[in-house]
């Protein structure tokens, strides 16, 4: 028999749903404490009449101490006013596992060809509608925990699950070689989906994830596939890798070029010289190369050019111009005076300035040639004027007498 007054309180766990409270048919007086994140269904005579939320209350029954117990002798000791308390957690229940208990048949929307995977996860579910939840799922049992709630939804989650997650992948075109980096979006586009599913049934779903997608590793065609698709990466990666060593390469040598650049225009600036200067060095050392004035002219080079240098490098082109034009000079004219170095008349014996008789003397093998008066390498004829340059002096260049031992001109001995 119920005590005069009762105290109900939830006695169950965190891994609870819904826990009946063990007293029945308690008496009116009763007191129900409601902790914070629960709620209290009372049923009275098989009907869910009201819903606490946190507190305490009075239960007002129809058992009445004393009164009750006399009629209650009619019914065996038993009352005819049923009495019970439900309580309902309304905490998030965490770590719920899931899992798809067969193969998802599905056409790969990149490369087209069937594909079988497998997934599975973890979720969280929380109390939403507490009566539709109770009278859906408990009805007369005395609880419902996370174990039988999810042995109350397999058969239907796994039906949903394996449908969505064929839809997401195709709508989503979620390619099955990269579904591992788009977890999160597969995760939350499956959770929407299935929202619906649990609400029908006063269930809130909280969170969804999918932890693992098991792939046909082994199947011939999707290892085929797999080698195409990470060989077509691989060939973008190599082209990106060539094209980032040639920019390094580019960006090395323009270093260099400018590092060159800065080292020249420090030192010409430490020695006092300019770039226009240094040209006309250099073409002053090539002049100074050359043997003959003719050569000079060959390069495109006048003798005004190399005047025309000047500056601290004037001085240097000039003497490399000057030396090789006078070497130049004593090879090829010598119609100069030997005491004056005035210049001599052609076919003059005598300097017309200080009276100096004119002596010849001609480099081995260069003669004068008695027709057109040129310096010219000896021959049998002259490549100015083509004259035959048999029997002549080889000294003034006079034509000759057949046996003569000495030159009748200048005495040169034969």
């Amino acid at each position: 028999m119920a005590q005069i007054a009762d105290i109900i309180k939830y006695e169950g766990d965190n891994n609870t749903f819904i826990w009946k409270h063990p007293c029945e048919d308690f008496n009116s007086l009763t007191q129900l404490i409601v902790h914070e994140s629960q709620e209290a269904i009372f049923f009275m005579n098989g009907q869910a009449l009201d819903m606490f939320g946190a507190g305490r209350y009075t239960l007002e029954t129809q058992n009445i101490p004393k009164i009750g117990k006399v009629l209650n002798r009619v019914t065996d000791d038993k009352t005819p006013f049923h009495c019970e308390v439900y309580f309902v957690n309304k905490t998030e229940q965490m770590a719920i596992k899931w899992g798809t208990d067969s193969k998802v048949q599905y056409i790969e929307p990149t490369y087209g060809f069937p594909l079988s995977i497998g997934a599975s996860g973890e979720m969280s579910l929380r109390a939403e509608d507490s009566r539709k939840l109770l009278l859906k799922l408990v009805g007369t049992e005395n609880y419902l925990t996370q174990q039988k709630l999810t042995s109350f939804f397999r058969a239907f989650l796994m039906t949903r699950v394996k449908t969505y997650i064929a839809q997401v992948i195709k709508a989503n075109s979620i390619n099955i070689f990269e579904i591992d980096e788009n977890l999160t979006t597969f995760s939350d586009s499956i959770k929407v989906l299935l929202i619906d599913d649990f609400a029908s049934y006063g269930v809130a779903l909280e969170s969804f994830f999918v932890t693992t997608v098991v792939k046909p590793d082994g199947d011939k065609q999707y290892e085929k596939f797999k080698e195409l698709h990470f060989r077509q990466y691989a060939d973008i990666a190599e082209a990106k890798l060539r094209q980032q060593t040639d920019i390094i390469y580019a960006q090395t040598a323009a270093q260099k070029t400018v590092i060159e650049s800065q080292a020249i225009a420090t030192k010409r600036a430490q020695e006092g010289y300019t770039y226009q200067q240094e040209r006309g060095f250099d073409v002053a050392q090539d002049a100074a190369r050359n043997e003959a004035v003719g050569q000079f002219t060959n390069m495109g080079i006048g003798l005004g050019t190399m005047a025309g240098v000047g500056g601290a490098v004037g001085g240097v082109v000039g003497n490399a111009v000057n030396g090789a034009v006078g070497n130049a000079n004593v090879q090829n004219d010598a119609r100069t005076c030997v005491k004056c170095s005035s210049p001599l008349p052609e076919n003059a014996k005598f300097c017309l300035n200080c009276g100096e008789k004119v002596e010849l003397s001609m480099p081995n093998g260069i003669i004068i040639c008695p027709e057109c008066g040129k310096t010219v390498q000896a021959g049998k004829f002259c490549p100015e004027c083509g004259r035959k340059l048999i029997n002549v002096c080889p000294k003034c260049g006079k034509e000759l007498q057949e046996g003569a031992k000495f030159c009748p001109e200048c005495g040169e001995k034969l």
